[in-house]
C-alpha cells in the first residue's frame, strides 16, 4: 500500500499535531524555537540555562554538573548529550528521538547516534563547508546572487592587503571578514595602516580572508528553507546592528525588526528572488532545510548584495516562526521538520511564497539583544526574571506578570523578556543579557534606536545587580550563541 502523501497546509500542520517520535531542541536556551512546541506533539527542549525558573513545561534543564570550559555551543550540546539526567529523560520517553540544534559538530552526532536518535539537519561536516563565508560568494557567484564588490586573498600585511585590494579595484575602505564569524566578532573595518594594526593579530594568519569595498548600507536578513518541493522564503527583516546601548561589537548584529513596509516593494521582491535562487543553488550543493541570507542594501542605489549565509536557525528565526504568516500557515521550521521527517508531501511552493510575500501576513514586532557593554567582570546578585514587563509613562520599566509567550505582550507599552544571564553568572564584556521583544519597531525611519528603545534597555539592565569580582578569580566565558 503507498504512503499517504500530505497533499497541503492543513495536512502538513495535522501531521505533527499528531507526531509520535519525540524531537528535542538542544541549546544553551529554547529562544531560537521559542514557541514551536505548540505546532508539534511531542516537541521538547533539552537546554543549559534555564530561562524560566523551571516554569515552562516542555523544558527539561538538567542540574549542574563538573564539566570542562566551554568554548562554544557545540560544547554545551555535547554536555547536555552526555549528561546522566538526560540520557534517562530521552531513553524513558523512548520512541525514535529526533535532535535539531543551533550548532552542532561530529561529535555532537555521534552522541545522537548513541542515544539511539537521528539529527535533523545536513550533516556537521557539509554544514561547516556552507558556513565558510568564503564558499559562500563561490556559491553565490554560481546562482547569480552577487556579493558586495570583494576578493579573497590570504592577508600578510598591510602593504600586501592594499596592493591586492587596489588590483581588484576595490580601493582600501575595506571590510575584512574571515571564514568564521560570530555577531560582527570577526569583521573588521579597515581604512588606514593604524586601523590594520589594532586587528593584525585576528587577521594575518588566518587563511583565504574576504576583502570587500566598504559600502554605507542597511543590513537586513531572510530565512528560507529549501525543500525537495522547492526553497520556502520567509520575510525580509531589519537588522539592528552595532548600537552601543546593546553591543561592544563594532557591525555586531544586536536584534531584528519585523515590519510590512520593511524597505520598499521593489527591494523585498529582489531578495526574495535572490534567497529563493540560492536556495535553488544550496539543493544543488546537497543543502536542504532551514538557512539565513544577510543582504546588505546600499542606501545610495538600492542595489542589494549578499553578506553571509547561516546555514541553519539563527537568532531571527524567533521572529520568522511566530509572524502572522507563521499562524496563519504553519512555521518556516516546520517545513525543515517535514523535510527531514521522509513523510511524502505535495506543495505549491510558488503560491506559498507569492502568499507569504502579502504585506498583510506581516505584522510589525522587534527584538533586541542585551548584551553587557561595559568593560568589566562582576558576578550577578539579581536579574530580572522572564517575562511580560511593562513601561510606566515615566519611563519606568517594571515587571507585570509570568509568561514563556511572546503574543501575551498586548501593546507597545508591554514587552517580552527572556532572561539569558542569571544570579551567579559572570557579567562580561558582550555577555547576553537576554532579549526583549515588543510589537512595532525599535528603530527610527532613519534606523537610530528610538527614545523608547532605549528606556527599554535601560530599565532592563537596571534590574540586574551585581558585585565586583575578586581580582584574583578567573571567570568562564561560555561563548553562548543566540545567532
Amino acid at each position: 500500500m503507498p504512503k499517504k502523501v500530505l497533499q497541503n497546509i492543513s495536512e502538513i500542520r495535522r501531521y505533527f499535531h499528531t507526531n509520535q517520535d519525540p524531537i528535542y531542541f538542544v541549546s544553551a536556551t529554547n529562544f531560537n524555537l521559542l514557541g514551536l512546541d505548540e505546532w508539534v506533539k511531542n516537541f521538547k527542549y533539552i537546554c543549559y540555562m534555564d530561562c524560566f525558573d523551571g516554569r515552562h513545561p516542555n523544558v527539561l534543564c538538567p542540574s549542574e554538573l563538573p564539566h570542562d570550559e566551554f568554548q562554544s555551543i557545540e560544547d554545551i550540546n555535547n554536555y547536555l548529550l552526555q549528561h546522566k539526567e538526560v540520557v534517562d529523560y530521552v531513553k524513558r520517553r523512548g520512541g525514535k528521538p529526533k535532535f535539531v540544534f543551533l550548532m552542532f559538530d561530529e561529535k555532537t552526532e555521534r552522541l545522537a547516534k548513541e542515544l539511539g536518535g537521528e539529527v535533523w539537519f545536513p550533516k556537521a561536516k557539509l554544514r561547516t563547508a556552507m558556513d565558510n563565508k568564503i564558499e559562500t560568494v563561490r556559491v553565490g557567484n554560481k546562482a547569480g546572487v552577487p556579493s558586495v564588490p570583494n576578493t579573497l586573498s590570504e592577508v600578510t600585511g598591510w602593504d600586501q592587503l592594499s596592493k591586492v585590494a587596489t588590483k581588484a579595484g576595490i580601493g582600501t575602505d575595506l571590510v575584512l571578514q574571515s571564514a568564521f564569524g560570530d555577531s560582527g566578532h570577526t569583521t573588521f573595518f579597515i581604512n588606514s595602516e593604524a586601523d590594520f594594526r589594532k586587528h593584525e593579530h585576528e587577521i594575518v594568519g588566518q587563511g583565504e580572508i574576504k576583502i570587500m569595498k566598504r559600502i554605507d548600507c542597511r543590513g537586513s536578513a531572510i530565512e528560507a528553507c529549501a525543500t525537495s518541493e522547492g526553497t520556502i522564503v520567509g520575510p525580509l527583516m531589519t537588522e539592528l546592528v552595532g548600537f552601543k546601548e546593546l553591543t561592544p561589537y563594532r557591525g555586531g548584529w544586536c536584534g531584528n525588526e519585523i515590519f510590512s513596509t520593511a524597505f520598499s516593494p521593489k527591494q523585498r521582491q529582489k531578495a526574495r528572488d535572490l534567497t529563493f535562487k540560492f536556495g535553488e543553488q544550496l539543493r544543488k550543493e546537497g543543502y536542504r532545510g532551514y538557512f539565513e541570507l544577510d543582504f546588505l542594501i546600499d542606501k545610495k542605489n538600492d542595489d542589494i548584495w549578499l553578506g553571509e549565509l547561516n546555514p541553519r536557525i539563527t537568532g531571527a528565526s524567533s521572529m520568522t516562526n511566530h509572524a502572522a504568516f507563521a499562524h496563519a500557515d504553519a512555521p518556516l521550521f516546520l517545513f525543515h521538520l517535514l523535510e527531514f521527517s521522509k513523510k511524502a508531501f505535495k506543495l505549491d511552493v510558488d503560491e506559498l511564497n507569492s502568499r507569504w510575500s502579502d504585506p498583510d501576513m506581516i505584522d510589525s514586532w522587534s527584538q533586541m539583544v542585551i548584551k553587557h557593554t561595559e568593560d568589566s567582570v562582576d558576578i550577578i546578585t539579581h536579574a530580572p526574571q522572564s517575562g511580560i514587563y511593562k513601561m510606566m509613562p515615566d519611563g519606568r520599566v517594571v515587571f507585570d506578570r509570568f509568561d514563556y509567550h511572546r503574543r501575551a505582550v498586548e501593546t507597545e507599552d508591554e514587552a517580552f523578556f527572556l532572561r539569558i544571564s542569571n544570579a551567579g553568572d559572570y557579567r562580561y564584556e558582550g555577555a547576553d543579557l537576554g532579549i526583549l521583544v515588543t510589537r512595532g519597531r525599535s528603530m527610527t525611519k532613519s534606523f537610530q534606536l528610538t527614545e523608547k528603545s532605549k528606556k527599554w534597555i535601560h530599565g532592563i539592565k537596571s534590574a540586574y545587580s551585581a558585585r565586583p569580582l575578586p581580582s584574583a578569580q578567573a571567570f568562564e566565558d561560555p561563548a553562548f550563541k543566540i545567532m
